[in-house]
């Protein structure tokens, strides 16, 4: 019996062989019909040879998402083996080769014989063309770059005479010289608008014509792991351009618009975000409460501000002025936009069940001294961490309010008790960035009556604390001119305005009554906080920015 089973599985599985070979060729004969409709060659590649060399010009995500493969490369000229000569992906991905100038030959083949090339990535190296995850901007060429490039006018015109090519390195390496954050391609009716954020404010480079842009767009999305051929919904990824000496990540967020795709690349430079305390454009007043707060080992301590105010550099700042080999600190951020040496960060994961909240509850079971909590975005979050705050751990984090005074009112709209607030908060702070006069052109000139009114009705409080210039007519301020140093915008770098106050003992008998945002603040300016628009104007006597740049950033 157990002979007859054998026999029977054995004829079984000929006829299942047969069924297939059938099946199979009744494919093949399917897609010979198709090659020879579309006037391409057919072949079912079973005793060809695959160049691995080929094959790895396109990472098998590709491949597979086209249903293609590079078979061979000889020079310039490629053989690619294809099943759907019309997929989307495979047609943008071809224009790319094209683009770079290789030269293609498509055959058309089924798809068993496909999955057959394709299985052969499993044995081959990592892509090279195609290279995800990082670009190089070798030292040597961002030095002759810098040579080229001094300002947005010298860019506009190297884009206009650079390869598509090399167009993405170029325009890297421009925003890296001019210290541009982010990169922003926003596709119009004709052509592509290129633009730069410098200090904060957007300015136009130059406009890439859509062919071009369809090459850019294609290598930004290969380089960041995202999808070719979805073009309908938003895509975020990451890259880095590796250096010698510095690797710079830079995050890519995709959004589908009316004429394309939009993109804005951030690029997270550490070199930017090196300094210290000292480095932030702190008064000196300011700057010693903090670090006599910093110095206390419990207790939490909020910065708040909109995006772009600068919170993480200055959490990063205080992280600097508390890293030493005898206290552990751990961070969990959204996500790490910068390493820091001899601490420990982490970053959320929601998809994996690490959110701030459980992912905080994990790190206080990891004995920190200090914690930093990138962002306090909800009610557990803002609970965990203020118990941390009071039971024995120093608390950096941020949250989003539009002023210092508004921190306390915030914390108990998302559900935290006075009663918890007061003892557990040390200092509540706000921020924003105002760019700096450049200083090659600006211009000395008297104030005009207008102005005066301003800076005396903000400064005059101030008076017996700080030692200021006369307020009357006579007096000087700086004024925007413009030069090629600052791209003619007449701002070179941005300086931060602060307010902060400390919850003193009558702060928390008013942080327990559940306060309005305005009796928070006239507590705070009667106990001696300095506000940022006072901030502002003070660094305005000094010379460091103007009354417009005021006006833009604080109203």
């Amino acid at each position: 019996m157990a002979n007859q089973s054998s026999v029977s599985r054995q004829k079984e599985r000929e006829l299942e062989k047969k069924l297939a070979e059938i099946q199979s060729h009744g494919r093949e004969d399917e897609y010979k019909a198709i090659a020879k409709k579309l006037g391409l060659p057919f072949s079912s590649f079973s005793s060809v040879p695959i160049d691995a060399n080929a094959l790895s010009l396109v990472p098998e995500e590709i491949a597979r998402t086209g249903s293609f493969a590079i078979i061979l490369r000889n020079g310039p000229e490629l053989t690619v083996a294809t099943a759907d000569p019309d997929n989307k992906t495979a047609r943008e991905t071809w224009k790319q080769l094209e683009g770079r100038g290789f030269k293609l030959n498509l055959i058309v083949t089924s798809p068993d014989a496909l999955e057959n090339l394709l299985k052969r990535y499993g044995t081959i190296r990592a892509p090279e063309l195609f290279e995800t995850g990082s670009v190089d901007v070798n030292e040597e060429e961002l030095s002759s770059l810098e040579e080229q490039i001094k300002n947005v006018a010298d860019l506009k015109n190297r884009v206009a005479s650079i390869s598509v090519t090399k167009l993405l390195e170029i325009l890297l390496a421009g925003a890296l010289k001019i210290s541009a954050s982010d990169i922003h391609f926003e596709p119009t009716a004709g052509a592509t608008r290129l633009r730069y954020r410098l200090d904060g404010v957007l300015q136009d480079v130059t406009e890439i014509d859509k062919t071009s842009y369809g090459k850019v767009l294609n290598r930004i999305k290969v380089l960041s792991r995202l999808k070719l051929n979805i073009h309908e919904a938003p895509q975020d990824g990451r890259f880095t351009i590796k250096q010698k000496s510095v690797d710079i990540e830079v995050r890519v967020s995709i959004l589908p618009s009316e004429y394309g795709e939009t993109i804005v690349m951030r690029l997270l430079d550490p070199r930017e975000i090196k300094g210290g305390l000292n480095d932030l454009g702190m008064r000196p007043d300011l700057l010693e409460m903090l670090k006599n707060q910093l110095d206390k080992p419990t207790g939490a301590i909020l910065t708040t501000g909109p995006t772009g105010s600068g919170k993480t550099t200055t959490l990063y700042a205080f992280i600097r002025y508390l890293n030493s080999p005898g206290s552990k600190i751990i961070t969990i951020e959204d996500p790490i936009e910068y390493h820091i040496t001899g601490i420990s960060q982490t970053q959320v994961e929601p998809k994996k069940g690490y959110t701030f909240a459980n992912g905080l509850r994990a790190i206080v079971r990891q004995d920190p001294d200090i914690i930093l909590v990138g962002e306090i975005r909800d009610s557990e979050t803002a609970s965990i961490a203020l118990q941390a705050a009071l039971t024995g751990h120093l608390v950096l984090s941020t949250i989003h309010t539009n002023d210092a005074a508004g921190t306390i009112p915030r914390l108990i709209d998302i559900g935290i008790t006075p009663q918890v607030i007061a003892p557990a908060i040390r200092i509540a702070m706000a921020q924003r960035l105002i760019r700096k006069l450049c200083p090659k052109c600006k211009k000395s000139r008297l104030t005009s009556s207008e102005e005066l009114e301003k800076i005396s009705a903000e400064l005059t409080p101030l008076s017996k604390r700080f030692k200021l210039p006369a307020l009357d007519k006579n007096l000087n301020i700086y004024e925007v001119v413009g030069c090629a140093a600052c791209n003619n915008t007449g701002y070179q770098g941005r300086i931060g305005v602060f307010e902060a106050f400390n919850i003193t003992n009558e702060m928390e008998k008013l942080i327990l009554s559940s306060p309005p945002i305005s009796a928070m603040q006239e507590l705070a300016v009667k106990e001696g906080m300095v506000t940022m628009k006072q901030d502002a104007y003070l660094k305005l006597l000094e010379g460091i920015t103007s009354p417009d740049e005021i006006t833009r950033i604080l109203g």
